[in-house]
């Protein structure tokens, strides 16, 4: 499954555990049995087809990338965009795949932006700003839903960047373990752990604030 010149995942089926795991706040399957012919139409120019994959998955890119480049979200998300529409009719793959191939060319785009901010070190960086971000569901729905979506982004901003942006991943973007492994370079452990650590930091936080439901 994957697209050429822009990078790909090759991915198992999600188990029917898996996808139940799927977090309220995270980016769901909202297209579901009609993605494949949605893809084929917007492979082939149809712009309400595309239409319906950027309106699908664009407030959880936002999300994601509010945490990653909180100064840079909407023209990182624009590019990344670009280069989709650049390499879609190369891409194959169902829904889940679409999803984690997107995000990885959203996380490579934020690592150029972050490479491109480094070159004019005199433009102050906010703390957050070189900050990677990661989630995990389960116990991060708990937490998340206890919260609006601007607290929560601020609170997972001021995480480790690590466990910020696999929580970001895992909750936001609703991507499985593997696809968070696959696009941070790590393998489907260390992202468990460090999505339990950064969840129980957050938790933590929540109770200091004395946040209820």
């Amino acid at each position: 499954m994957q697209a050429h010149g822009e990078p790909g995942l090759r991915r198992p089926a999600a188990s029917r555990a898996t996808q139940a795991a799927r977090p309220p706040g995270g980016c769901r399957q909202v297209i579901g049995i009609a993605f494949r012919t949605t893809l084929a139409a917007a492979q082939n120019g149809d712009e309400a087809a595309f239409t319906r994959l950027f309106r699908d998955i664009q407030p959880a890119l936002l999300r994601y990338l509010r945490v990653l480049a909180p100064e840079a979200a909407e023209d990182v998300a624009s590019e990344t965009w670009l280069r989709v529409v650049n390499h879609l009719t190369g891409f194959e793959g169902d829904e889940d795949a679409f999803r984690a191939w997107l995000f990885t060319i959203a996380r490579r785009q934020v690592i150029d932006w972050q490479r491109s901010r480094a070159r004019r070190p005199t433009v102050p960086l906010p703390d957050s700003e070189d900050k990677i971000r990661l989630t995990a569901p389960d116990a991060a729905d708990l937490a998340l839903e206890r919260i609006s979506t601007e607290s929560a982004l601020a609170l997972v901003s001021a995480l480790p960047a690590e466990q910020a942006e696999i929580i970001m991943l895992r909750v936001v973007a609703g991507l499985d373990t593997v696809d968070v492994a696959r696009i941070v370079g790590k393998t489907p452990g260390a992202v468990r752990v460090a999505a339990h650590r950064g969840l129980r930091r957050l938790a933590a936080r929540l109770e200091r604030a004395g946040v209820t439901r």
